[in-house]
């Protein structure tokens, strides 16, 4: 017996993510893959498997603690090989598998009863059940592929069924190699975490040698016909592979895309390396920005990198190929002996007739994942499965979208996207939809062509040719400002937006901020009227509670948020970016001026995370060092209400027997007529400016 600590595995490049249940404690007797512990980020839910089997010795880890890649979870005492109680279990299994076969042997027709003994020559196979593992705690998902058939021989990770929630599609992996025995499901049924997907026959422990054996005992058997020509095939090809393998260097392993948060055509803005590059487990590959942040994506081993397969400016999502790496510390000559025996048997077993299903199958998944980037599928794709399996097939929409184009009767390739390269939305549906209606209605029921549409039944801008009127340049827009504008628009679509102006006199809050500006670089803060900004809008956001609350997508009730976190805007080189500033009524102004720096200057550098711009109650947008006297701002849906701040003037203010030089902060608060009346608005923002005017109140 040996103890070592098990870690965080790979999940996906996120950090701090919440432990939301422990399947083990001190003591258990666990077996490889058993669920260890079961984390929940921002978009899923993931059970975090044991990599081997053995005894748990002590867990490191709590429900509630946050982990990231690399941290403890347990201590483990790994079972050895040798154990006496791991021999009774093969010795039982063994005789289990030997009665099973007698019982298979009597069944049978004599000719396959005088195959088996050689195909199961050494025991060790055995029937284990495969369910739906964990979905997310997606309930009643539908199942749109089923991509194996009865008696296909399988390898772990290859695909099985493909499923489609309301948010998105995903393969369902086999966690086994070995040959299917039966199938529970079809194309159609809705399945849940449990439940049962078939039946599939796997090699046991120590069955390595009964699978070398299988070769020759197939060459024995005299074939004839397809048969003889399908071993010769097979013959050729294992030579074939073993001098591959002499003339490779060996340990060439594929890399591919990892979890990146359930994203989509995520750009390539960098490749960090370039083929014959010696690198290092954890060196950045490839640097990716989707909408919200750009993330870097690192090695999961050490090598040479010997191929890569993207280049910047491509669009991957998850899975898709980064390269090859020849793995160092491996050889040819311990490749090839360490190739599985499956394998051989899977290699035979694809050359004959399952070879097809499995064939399709394939292309099914390549043409599914060409899709999801918004490309074509390939020409092999198009060929056996046809140029349209249904309306709308190789448009560039979510399963969402489809879901609702499907249930409207609408043929999603009449409908022109909106979205990002094309992307058809939601939004797009509906505005289809009503302009066919209005059609039908206007030309006596007779359905005219729809013109583009720039949103839910908006006329679209007409297309101008701008260079008739000078000299032009086509720039495209990052993708940062893309996703900006479409929130934006959406924000804009979707909210009765009202702007609520004040003003609040910061002339002693401006001369104590100075006074304390020394004190605040000796501990690494620059303090700015951004920090008392923050401060005093959560002040308000406590005392106004109607404020802090989102509107339930049923559109029926609010929700209430019992925590104070705000936003700030701020201004990028590649678009607006608004990061989060957690619990602010826990906080003091150094700290706060301390955050707002950090966040800030990474925001600039394009280097925030994910989190970090997620879960805010209210914006601050500050335009106060730029100019201007008021603007209005668009709120930042799901919040209710965003307050805008312009440059600050010094103005003579009556105080009932004298004008006196104060100086004034104009105040725009924009808030969502739907959950905030204009009465409570005006409360806000007088509260607000009082707040600012005596900062003593943010004590009370």
């Amino acid at each position: 017996m040996s103890s070592e600590i098990i870690k965080v595995p790979d999940i996906g490049g996120s950090d701090g993510v919440e432990i939301i249940e422990i399947s083990v404690q001190a003591g258990d007797v666990i077996a490889a893959e058993d669920t260890m512990i079961v984390l929940e980020s921002d978009k899923a839910s993931m059970d975090v498997p044991a990599p081997k089997a053995g005894k748990v010795v002590k867990v490191l880890v709590k429900e509630g603690d946050t982990v990231s890649e690399g941290d403890d979870i347990l201590e483990l005492e790994a079972e050895g090989e040798s154990d006496a109680d791991a021999e009774q279990d093969e010795s039982d299994a063994e005789a289990g598998d030997a009665q099973e076969e007698s019982q298979d042997a009597e069944s049978e027709h004599a000719s396959a009863s005088e195959a088996a003994p050689k195909k199961k020559s050494g025991g060790g196979k055995r029937t284990v059940e495969v369910k739906v593992p964990d979905i997310g705690g997606g309930d009643g998902v539908e199942i749109i592929e089923v991509a194996v058939s009865e008696g296909d021989e399988i390898s772990a990770e290859d695909t099985l069924i493909t499923l489609e929630s309301d948010k998105a599609s995903m393969d369902v992996p086999s966690p086994y190699s070995g040959k299917i025995v039966s199938l529970s499901i079809k194309e159609g049924d809705s399945v849940s975490e449990g439940d049962l997907i078939g039946t599939m026959e796997i090699a046991g422990e120590g069955d390595d040698d009964a699978e070398d054996d299988a070769p020759a005992a197939d060459d024995a058997e005299a074939p004839s016909g397809d048969d003889s020509a399908d071993a010769e095939d097979d013959s050729a090809d294992e030579e074939g592979d073993d001098e591959d393998t002499d003339d490779s260097a060996g340990g060439r392993q594929e890399i591919r895309v990892p979890d990146i948060g359930g994203s989509e055509g995520v750009e390539i803005i960098e490749v960090a390396i370039s083929e014959g590059d010696e690198i290092d487990k954890e060196d950045t590959l490839i640097t990716l920005e989707s909408d919200k942040a750009s993330m870097d994506v690192p090695s999961p081993v050490k090598g040479k990198v010997v191929e890569l397969a993207v280049k910047e400016g491509d669009s991957v999502s998850e899975g898709d190929l980064i390269g090859y790496v020849e793995v160092a510390g491996q050889s040819g000559g311990k490749k090839k002996s360490a190739k599985p025996a499956g394998d051989k048997g899977k290699d035979k077993a694809e050359s004959k007739a399952p070879a097809a299903k499995k064939d399709d199958a394939k292309a099914a998944t390549d043409s599914r994942a060409q899709k999801q980037q918004g490309g074509e599928p390939s020409p092999e794709a198009r060929h056996k499965h046809g140029d349209d399996k249904s309306a709308g097939a190789h448009v560039h929409a979510g399963p969402a979208v489809r879901k609702m184009a499907r249930e409207l009767g609408v043929e999603l390739s009449e409908v022109k996207g909106s979205g990002p390269k094309g992307r058809i939305l939601k939004d797009d549906v509906d505005g289809f939809v009503k302009q066919v209606m209005q059609a039908r209605k206007q030309g006596g029921g007779q359905a005219a062509a729809p013109a583009a549409s720039g949103g839910a039944g908006i006329p679209p801008v007409p297309a101008v040719d701008f260079s008739q009127f000078g000299e032009i340049e086509e720039k495209p827009m990052g993708r940062l400002m893309k996703a900006g504008a479409t929130n934006l628009h959406r924000s804009w679509l979707n909210v009765p937006h009202v702007t609520q102006f004040d003003e609040a006199d910061i002339t002693e809050l401006e001369a104590f901020r100075k006074a304390m500006k020394d004190e605040a670089q000796q501990q690494g803060a620059k303090l700015t009227p951004l920090p008392f900004m923050i401060k005093a809008a959560a002040k308000a956001l406590e005392k106004f509670p109607q404020f802090n609350v989102s509107l339930h997508p049923d559109g029926d009730k609010l929700i209430q948020k019992k925590y104070f976190h705000i936003g700030v805007a701020v201004d990028t080189p590649n678009g607006l970016m608004v990061p989060v500033i957690r619990n602010v009524d826990q906080k003091g102004i150094i700290e706060l001026a301390k955050e707002v720096i950090d966040l800030a200057g990474r925001a600039q550098e394009g280097k925030l995370k994910r989190d970090e711009m997620q879960g805010g109650c209210f914006t601050i947008s500050s335009l106060g060092s730029i100019g201007g006297t008021a603007f209005t701002p668009i709120v930042n849906t799901p919040e209710v209400a965003i307050l805008g701040v312009s440059k600050s003037q010094m103005k003579p203010v009556w105080n009932g027997s004298e004008f006196k030089p104060r100086l004034m902060c104009p105040l725009s608060l924009s808030y969502d007529h739907r959950a905030v009346n204009g009465a409570d608005a005006a409360r806000f923002t007088a509260y607000l400016a009082q707040v600012l005017t005596d900062i003593r109140r943010m004590l009370v």
